[in-house]
């Protein structure tokens, strides 16, 4: 089984029609593929391959500290395990003040900081930090139906496709959605495991931020999809860096290949010695599939 992931840093720069038309090339093949769609907070390729998110197959629970005044010190080793910097604790003590200390009060935890790691309780001497279990994200499994099924008969279901789409979905409003992204991604790969796929896609969200290491950490291979612009080679450059500190191969795909200057991201897959795997032109058919939520049977491919 490989497991491929499909980034590039910069938003809109077609990650997720790359992704849906390497899916479609490798079924075609009679492979067995699991995209999964690891842009928790705003998930498009259900979109892209006309499925709709029903019922869920699972709910994402994480832990986030609740503070039990009664055993609580003050002695603020919560604050100096924090790595998120997401506990604030007041002291009455001023000489002996910790890093954002005020005197006199309990300490306070900003959820929007918090990341659910657990370190607080766990380090906490006097057990007077809590676990308090909440929903954060669901997971949604669709089986996509056999090509010729659905083209002919659009309302069919095919009992013998070898596509499924996994789509994680994060709590509106969260703030961290690393922990999700981590959950959604465990959940791809067990899945995987039980059907024996041949692949696993993750089509992650945009940037380099936490909940798209967390898709890229350990795939075997990497797709960074840029453009031909400046936006596009300033975050190709950013991705390709992040690759090389998590140790992940990368190959840059090169989407709208005929409509901008190529310089630029020509210079930076040379400075990294990474060669331009592949140049798709901008490509109106593509543009009329994305915008029917057809992509899935378009002629088009990632050869």
């Amino acid at each position: 089984m490989k497991t491929i992931a499909i980034s590039g840093g910069k938003g809109g720069v077609g990650k997720s029609t790359i992704a849906v038309l390497l899916a479609n090339r490798f079924v075609k093949k009679g492979k067995r593929v699991i995209l999964c769609d690891c842009d928790v907070e705003c998930p498009n390729d259900y979109l892209l391959l006309g499925q709709k998110l029903k019922r869920p197959e699972k709910k994402i629970y994480t832990e986030f500290p609740k503070l039990n005044k009664k055993k609580c010190k003050k002695c603020g080793l919560c604050v100096k395990t924090c790595r998120s910097n997401a506990i604030f604790l007041p002291r009455s003590e001023p000489k002996v003040l910790l890093r954002g200390q005020v005197p006199g009060q309990y300490p306070i935890f900003i959820r929007d900081l918090c990341s659910g790691c657990g370190a607080c309780w766990s380090v906490c001497p006097h057990k007077a930090i809590e676990p308090k279990k909440e929903e954060t994200g669901k997971i949604y499994l669709n089986k996509i139906s056999n090509l010729k099924s659905q083209i002919s008969k659009p309302n069919l279901k095919s009992q013998n496709s070898n596509f499924w789409l996994i789509t994680g979905v994060a709590k509106a409003g969260l703030e961290e959605t690393g922990p999700v992204v981590a959950k959604v991604k465990e959940f791809a790969l067990d899945f995987a495991k039980k059907i024996k796929a041949d692949y696993v896609l993750l089509d992650t969200a945009a940037g380099t931020h936490c909940p798209v290491i967390s898709s890229l950490m350990n795939c075997d291979l990497v797709y960074a999809v840029t453009e031909p612009t400046p936006m596009g080679a300033h975050d190709l450059n950013l991705i390709l860096d992040l690759c090389k500190k998590i140790k992940v191969p990368v190959k840059i795909i090169l989407n709208q290949a005929n409509l901008g200057d190529k310089t630029r991201i020509k210079k930076i897959a040379k400075k990294y010695k990474i060669k331009i795997e592949r140049e798709i032109p901008w490509s109106k058919e593509i543009v009329k599939a994305y915008s029917k939520g057809q992509l899935l049977f378009s002629t088009c491919d990632v050869k």
